[in-house]
Order: structure tokens, then C-alpha cells, then sequence
């Protein structure tokens, strides 16, 4: 454990710049740490606005974000960077989609992700929390709790998405998602100057073979599943085979399906386990916080693996879940492209703009949080309020995330399992947040594991 006399006020941040930068400067730091592009003043104005190859709006007011995600979204798309970087590994799934693509695609999406269908689904959340704390039991030494939390839910999302598939093959799926982010979504100089998306990206035109892998492997699955039918228990392949737009009648095609499979695996297992090794980071870092999420969770479980059932009976266990998706949001940094001529929080938006919406800076707004990078999850303690767009772990508006209380449920049933019987403390290698595509600790999050029993 960190001695006292080393412990920092503060967990892990980003050290925000304060110096204008140049195009290179700008496309050398993207790569590194996209969140290093947020100048430090966005942590305490509501917009920042600059050009750097071409004009760009950072936004941070919630009554704008508001206007973007909600009441003027269509004219506000995802950006030609965001296409560009996940088109090729998830075609245009409903989280690239736009306009009526979208929308079709969303409402035949929709009924697979009822409350009744995420809490069906809880049986394989708890069951992975078990296997997640049998190799912890046996792990020597410090633990990098990310790799582990990846593990845990990439068994999450594969099981209920292929659900006992033998011919799905998990393992290059999971390497072939790796690979791509590692080596392809970084940015670009020619992101940061706005060049046109047929113009090839030299760092992304190697990719090809893991991307062909993955897919092929999703095709083969959901050829098979056409071939022998819907399991006695619908997993996520089948609602979304019987699912189709309730006003058109139109179904998803094979491709299409495989599209939206394949985003899903690749959001609802990498979003869940960061948020679960960040919390687990911050719960090492106070003792005094992990000691309360434990003593509720023990009380709770009673020595069980926590089950979708429990979730009412662990509120604590959510706000530190919440906090640190405050803290350490996923999505920590989203970009749109202006449509249209528009004015928000007083300033004239032209089309082909671009608006970045750095959900990390406004997670640490002075103007919106009280002493923001301090770890406190009593910001989400029971009759707690906050204006809704303060909070956007998982976006707002028409766009939310589909997936959010799946994730919410199984990052509440892991964590609440593995804090009931161990303790986690700080080891000397402390992650360094840094984004790629997501929010990840660089390094890994190293702690030491104990038996709390």
C-alpha cells in the first residue's frame, strides 16, 4: 500500500494545457492523449473557441449541450473524424448512422434492451463476477484489475451476445478490437486540419486483416443462429433478429446485424471495465469509501455473487459507479460537425464548424461541481440534483446511450461481488489517464488484492 506521507490530495487527472498549440503540436498530442487538446480554461468557461486548421467550438454549457444533443441534434452529426475512425471496424451501426438510418435502426433496437430483457440478462453479469473473483483469489502480487475487468465483461458481452456459439470465436474478436484501437483510432494531421474523409489516413490503411477476422467470425455466428434457430433464452442476437421498425415493418440484415453486434461488443464490454477498473482505483485510493461500499455490500450478498435483483439494495455501490464515471468517463471526449448556421451560449456557429464536447472538462467544471476533481460519490447521494446535462457519461437526448442501464447493472452486480471480498489498495504504479478512442489507464490500474475475510 502507498504510505500516507504519498498520498495525493487528489486521484489521477489529466495535466490540462494552458499554452495555445500549433497544427502540429495539436496532431502530436492527439495521438498521445486527445484529452490534452482541452485547453485548462475549459474547466471554467462555458465555451472555448479557436481554429486550428479549421474553426472548432469546445462546449461545456449544459443550456448548449442541451440544444446539441436534444433540441437541434439533426443539425448537429457525428463528425467526418468520428466516421472515419469507426466505420471501417462497425460499418454504419446505429452509433454512426444519422438521420432516418438511425432512426430505424434505434426503434428495431429498442425492445432488445427493456428493463425486463437487461434483467434477464443478469444471471451471466453474476456468474462472470464469480469466475472475476475466483482469478483474483488465486492471482499473486499486485493486480492489473483493468485487465482483469476486461476480461470479466468481454465474457459479459460475448455470452449475451452469441450465447453458447462454440464457432464464435471470442478470443479473435477480442484481439482483433485491441488491435484496431491501438494502431488505427488515433488522430490524425489530417483530422486536425479538416481534410476530406476520401483522402486516406496512412495510419489507417493496415487494418484490414484483423477487421476482415472479426467480422467473418460475427457472419459465421449469425449465419449458424439463422440455420438453428432462437436459444430457449433470447440472448442479444436473437431480439435483434426479431426485432424491426415498428412503422415500416423493415428488419435488420445480416450485415446490419452484424454492424450493430459488433458495436456492441465493442462498447459494452470496453466502457464497463474501465468504469470498473477506475472505480476500483478510486476506491483503493480512500479507504474510507471502500470500507462503506463494503460493509453494504456484505451486508447485502452474504457472501453471494450479487445478482441484478440486489441492485435496489446498493445505492452506494452505484453513486461510487456514477463518481467515477464522473471522474473518468468512458467517452471522455465527442465531436460533432455543424450542419447548419446556429448561435449557442452567445456565439455564431457556421456550417462545417467543428464541436467538440470534451465530457471530461465538463465532468470537472468549477462553474458546475464543487471542488471537481476530488473522488465523492455522495454527489449522487438519494434527492441529490444537478441540471441534466452536467452529467453525460452516457450522452442525452434521442442519442443515449442504448446500452446504459445494461451497463449500469452489470458494472453495479461486478463491483458490489468483488468489493464484498476484497480489499484493494494502491501499489507504487499508479495508471495515467489517457484517451485513444476511450478513456483508458495507461499502464494498467496495479493493486495489491487481498482476502477480506
Amino acid at each position: 500500500m502507498m504510505p500516507f506521507d504519498r498520498q495525493p490530495l487528489y486521484p489521477a487527472r489529466v495535466a490540462l494545457h494552458r499554452k495555445p498549440m500549433g497544427v502540429i503540436v495539436s496532431a502530436m498530442t492527439a495521438r498521445r492523449n486527445v484529452l490534452e487538446l482541452i485547453p485548462e480554461i475549459a474547466t471554467r468557461q462555458p465555451m472555448v473557441s479557436g481554429k486550428t486548421g479549421k474553426r472548432w467550438h469546445m462546449v461545456m454549457d449544459p443550456d448548449a449541450l442541451r440544444r446539441l444533443l436534444k433540441d437541434r441534434v439533426e443539425d448537429y452529426p457525428k463528425s467526418i473524424v468520428t466516421r472515419l475512425i469507426l466505420e471501417p471496424a462497425i460499418g454504419n451501426s446505429m452509433f454512426v448512422a444519422e438521420g432516418a438510418h438511425w432512426r430505424w435502426q434505434r426503434l428495431a433496437a429498442a425492445p432488445a434492451f427493456a428493463q425486463r430483457h437487461v434483467e434477464a440478462l443478469g444471471p451471466v453479469m453474476t456468474a462472470a463476477a464469480e469466475a472475476s473473483a475466483r482469478r483474483l483469489a488465486n492471482a499473486p502480487g499486485p493486480v492489473d484489475v483493468f485487465a482483469e475487468t476486461v476480461a470479466a465483461t468481454f465474457e459479459v458481452i460475448s455470452e449475451v451476445t452469441f450465447s453458447g456459439d462454440e464457432g464464435f470465436d471470442r478470443r479473435a474478436v477480442h484481439h482483433a478490437i485491441d488491435a484496431y484501437i491501438a494502431g488505427t483510432a488515433r488522430l490524425s494531421v489530417m483530422d486536425i486540419l479538416g481534410l476530406p474523409g476520401w483522402i486516406p489516413r496512412p495510419g489507417r490503411l493496415f487494418s484490414g486483416s484483423d477487421l476482415r477476422r472479426m467480422k467473418r467470425v460475427a457472419d459465421e455466428a449469425i449465419t449458424a443462429r439463422a440455420r438453428s434457430g432462437p436459444r430457449q433464452v433470447p440472448d442479444l442476437l436473437d431480439l435483434l433478429r426479431a426485432g424491426e421498425d415498428p412503422e415500416t415493418r423493415r428488419r435488420m440484415t445480416p450485415a446490419e446485424l452484424r454492424d450493430n453486434l459488433l458495436t456492441f461488443i465493442v462498447a459494452g464490454h470496453e466502457t464497463t471495465a474501465l468504469t470498473l477498473a477506475w472505480a476500483l482505483y478510486l476506491l483503493a485510493f480512500d479507504p474510507q469509501v471502500q470500507a462503506r461500499a463494503a460493509d453494504e455490500a456484505q451486508a447485502t450478498l452474504d457472501g453471494r455473487a450479487a445478482a441484478a435483483a440486489d441492485l435496489p439494495r446498493l445505492p452506494y455501490i452505484r453513486q461510487v459507479i456514477e463518481e467515477a464515471l464522473r471522474l473518468y468517463p468512458p467517452a471522455a471526449f465527442l465531436s460533432r460537425t455543424a450542419r447548419a448556421h446556429d448561435m449557442l451560449g452567445g456565439r455564431e456557429v457556421l456550417p462545417g464548424d467543428t464541436i467538440m464536447l470534451p465530457i471530461y472538462a465538463l465532468h470537472r467544471h468549477h462553474l458546475l461541481w464543487n471542488d471537481p476533481d476530488r473522488f465523492d460519490p455522495e454527489r449522487f447521494a438519494p434527492g441529490t440534483t444537478r441540471d441534466r446535462f452536467a452529467f453525460l457519461p452516457f450522452g442525452a437526448g434521442p442519442r443515449i446511450c442504448i446500452g446504459a442501464s445494461f451497463a449500469l447493472q452489470e458494472a453495479v452486480i461486478i463491483l458490489a461481488t468483488l468489493v464484498s471480498r476484497f480489499r484493494f489498495d494502491l501499489s507504487a504504479r499508479q495508471p495515467q489517464p489517457r484517451m485513444i478512442l476511450t478513456l483508458r489507464p495507461h499502464g494498467g490500474v496495479w493493486l495489491a488484492v487481498s482476502d477480506r475475510s
